[in-house]
Formats: structure tokens, sequence, C-alpha cells
């Protein structure tokens, strides 16, 4: 049974969420942003690849190595209480460290990934699965994270593009978002959802979003939590 998914955000009220670019830039709160991270439960979080870079300390791995690995799970920390997962289906990341903030780090790969990057993530003590040959297939990670990790719960904090992409897989339960009054007010800028931009994509799956919970917070932020629904769900 796969982990449920909250995706938790804040945004501009524009739809937007990269603070530096807001407008006024003291407008977002961390500090209240955390604290819904932890109402909703903390635990285990996945963001994409270039949310993902901000965290890396390392530099690049060796481009080659001698050792072979079969494209299986390598799952070193398989106790921990929560993950932090990174969707890098090309193997771009070096981490230099094995965890961020004490979450052990769980990468998502195609099997395109070359050996010495996983030796490079081996070294680091950085877990990793395969969910693809090439291109990460979402609702196959996520099964095996629960199934292997026991993860039951998964808040979703990446950018618009992997946050566009669960959507469409109808893999996001619940959307958790703080709306901070600011504006970004830039044309083409990150979203909350950014889907893809091939001609003829279809439409989102989602047939109702229900309003569960709304708080007002501090400096005029408003949180407000959905429940996704699904056609039969």
């Amino acid at each position: 049974m796969r982990p449920r998914i909250t995706c938790h955000m804040a945004s501009s009220l524009d739809g937007r969420i990269l603070p530096e670019r807001w407008s006024p830039r003291d407008a977002h709160s961390h500090e209240a942003y955390d604290r819904i991270h932890d109402r909703l439960g903390g635990g285990s979080w996945i963001v994409g690849r270039v949310t993902g870079q901000e965290f890396a300390k390392g530099e690049a791995y060796p481009p080659q190595t001698d050792l072979s690995f079969p494209r299986e799970a390598w799952l070193p920390q398989p106790d921990a209480s929560a993950y932090a997962v990174v969707a890098d289906a090309h193997g771009k990341i070096a981490w230099g460290s094995a965890d961020i903030g004490g979450d052990p780090i769980v990468v998502l790969l195609t099997e395109q990934v070359s050996d010495a990057h996983l030796a490079g993530l081996r070294g680091n003590g950085v877990g990793y699965l395969f969910a693809g040959v090439d291109e990460l297939m979402f609702e196959q990670a996520i099964a095996t994270l629960g199934d292997q990790l026991g993860i039951d719960h998964l808040l979703l904090e990446g950018g618009g593009h992997i946050n566009g992409a669960f959507l469409q897989a109808g893999l996001i339960d619940a959307i958790s978002l703080m709306i901070v009054p600011a504006i970004d007010g830039s044309a083409g800028a990150a979203a909350v959802f950014d889907g893809t931009e091939r001609p003829g994509a279809d439409l989102l799956p989602l047939t109702r979003l229900t309003l569960e919970e709304q708080v007002i917070l501090s400096s005029g932020i408003v949180w407000l939590r959905y429940r996704v629904h699904y056609p039969e769900s």
C-alpha cells in the first residue's frame, strides 16, 4: 500500500513559489511554514532535483569506476524515523553527506544512471532505489518507499514540475497551501503546480477539491488544507 501524500507549499497571491522574488520581501515566514509542516505530521518528505541540489554539499563524483552494481535498491538505513527523498532521475547530485537535517537521504533514480554515480552515492552513505528505465515512474517509486521503508505518509514539498507530475499521476491525497500576502508578478515564474508543455497534454485527473481546514495566521498569511478527489474516490 502506497504512502498517503500531502503536497505542502507556500505561495504568493499569484501562485508563485520563490520567496526571494516576492514583494514585500519580508512577507514569507519560514517559521510558520515549519509549524504547519509539523502540524501535518512531519516525517518523511520528498522534493525534486532542483530543490534537492540546494542541500548538496559535495563536489562532482568521479566520472568512472571499475565497480559494477545491480539495478536494485540500496538502503543502508532502513529503520530511520523519517527520510529525505529526492527525485534525481539521471543522477546529477553529488551529496557529500548521508542526511539532510538528520533525515537519511534516499534518491529516486532511473536505471540509466552510471555505476560511477552509484559508487559516489554509496561512498556518501546515500540510499537509492530505481523506479523506471529512462524516466521516473512515480507510482512505482512511492509504492517501493512504503514497502521497503515503511513510510505511510509523505510530504511533497518540491518545485512545480514534480508537484505537477504527482498530481497528473493521481498521487496527491491532500494539498496544504500557505498563501502569503505578497506578489511575484513575473511571467513564467515557478508555480505551485507546473504542468507539461507538451501540446495536447491530458487534463488533470482530479474531480473535486474539498476544503477541510482554514486558518488565518500572523501577518495576513492564510493556510488552507484541501482533500483531493479523483474519479471513484
